[in-house]
């Protein structure tokens, strides 16, 4: 009750008739996202560590490629049973309380992984990181539905989406520098004073935007312009699952998940493989790679947009946008015939890059079909079916290159799980109907 009040005031001021002339509209609310753009870099730094120095634990503690898909496997399982009560945690606590307990749950683990000496002892790691940094995207989703309008959410989610590959950026720039003089046990160390930095940060300057106090009227006006919906209860499960909506979105983050995972976890392996790059080389090409993809995220963010000045409705603009961007993956297929280096990181740049935009343009169909009071729950459902999808390719592709000792399968189906996931993404929500609950 007090929230609607708070709301009600801001609304009411500046807005009569004979009032001075109104405050300019404000940037409080691309604050909001360069927060999300920050904790969820230290998100992927935390979790790409492992996947660089995959070579050198290979050495050091006999991981095998079957062992390794199991480590990557703890970090999935938990990270699906997170998903699936994480999303609920955030719409019950609200993002500012949300937020930090996830980054504190995920930062700790992250720098367990200094105490593991074997296999099992990593996968006990890796499954309390999983458990932590599940949080992420249902609250920085969440915070977008709060923060944005429908018109501007695709951009805000692909702008600190790309927090993902400034966090896969930073991590090769910063992971070979300090083991290759401190050893491997202190680059899972290196992450911890980000996260407290972002935690007090987070917890001084983030408030609800009815409750924040330097968000103008106008700003205010502005964010919950479209949003009469977000005020009401949250929705119980059982709802969300008799929707076709939620299943849509599900499968989409099903099929696609998995690739990208394949790309954070394999990749420093496959050119390591490839191109007998050893760890003070790995950099580079993770770093270019990675640069496209930050690229890719805010550019499928921006996307929609001018399919809308060509006409078309904001939803049916986003299902183009997603067109778009799984038809630029489609050439992934062809990485493992490829002889030189920087073609292979064209090609896995541009894949990866679309991915990111794939990915914006997915996050934001959670606020298109749904209201904002259930967005965390739908993007916790959906995560969960993302990462159970991409425990098993984990599975699948650990015993494939142990088999095989060759990529060929694995980005085959990287080349053609977009298509098939807008596909049915389509035919089990035409047109991102929104769902109406009557409360």
């Amino acid at each position: 009750m007090a929230d609607t009040t708070a709301f009600d005031d801001r609304m009411e001021s500046g807005s009569s008739p004979g009032s001075a002339p109104r405050a300019e509209l404000g940037r409080v609310r691309w604050t909001v996202c360069a927060m999300l753009f920050v904790a969820t870099s230290i998100n992927y730094m935390d979790r790409q560590v492992i996947a660089i120095l995959k070579p050198t634990l290979e050495h050091s503690i006999g991981m095998t490629e079957v062992s390794y898909g199991y480590i990557v496997d703890a970090f999935q399982i938990a990270y699906a049973i997170g998903l699936l009560a994480g999303g609920r945690l955030i719409d019950k606590l609200g993002t500012r309380i949300g937020y930090m307990l996830v980054m504190v749950t995920w930062s700790l683990s992250a720098m367990g992984h200094a105490l593991a000496n074997t296999v099992l002892e990593f996968g006990f790691a890796r499954f309390f990181l999983g458990l932590g940094e599940s949080g992420n995207f249902p609250a920085a989703i969440k915070t977008v539905a709060e923060w944005f309008p429908q018109n501007e959410r695709s951009l805000a989610t692909g702008i600190f989406n790309s927090g993902a590959n400034v966090g896969a950026i930073l991590a090769p720039a910063i992971v070979p520098w300090v083991t290759l003089r401190w050893g491997w046990h202190v680059a899972f160390l290196t992450t911890g004073l980000f996260s407290l930095l972002w935690i007090l940060w987070w917890f001084l300057y983030y408030r609800r935007p009815a409750d924040h106090p330097t968000l103008t009227a106008k700003e205010l006006r502005y964010i919950y312009r479209d949003a009469a919906e977000d005020l009401g209860p949250s929705v119980p499960w059982r709802r969300l699952l008799r929707c076709r909506q939620t299943w849509a979105y599900s499968a989409a983050k099903f099929l696609t998940d998995p690739i990208w995972w394949f790309y954070l976890f394999w990749l420093p392996s496959y050119f390591s493989a490839k191109f007998n790059l050893n760890l003070s080389h790995l950099g580079l090409p993770l770093i270019l790679v990675y640069n496209v993809s930050a690229i890719g995220s805010i550019g499928g963010g921006w996307l929609p947009a001018p399919f809308r000045r060509l006409g078309l409705s904001p939803n049916y603009s986003r299902l183009a946008a997603m067109l778009v961007c799984a038809s630029l993956v489609l050439p992934i297929f062809t990485a493992t015939r490829v002889e030189s280096l920087w073609s292979a990181i064209a090609l896995i740049g541009v894949a990866a890059g679309a991915h990111q935009g794939w990915s914006a343009n997915l996050f934001t169909t959670s606020s298109d079909m749904f209201p904002r009071r259930a967005v965390g729950a739908v993007v916790g459902i959906g995560g969960m079916a993302g990462a159970l999808g991409s425990a098993l390719f984990a599975f699948f592709a650990g015993h494939i290159l142990q088999l095989t000792h060759s990529y060929v399968i694995l980005f085959g189906i990287a080349s053609s799980a977009y298509l098939l996931a807008l596909i049915v993404l389509y035919m089990l929500a035409p047109g991102l109907k929104k769902v109406e609950f009557v409360t």
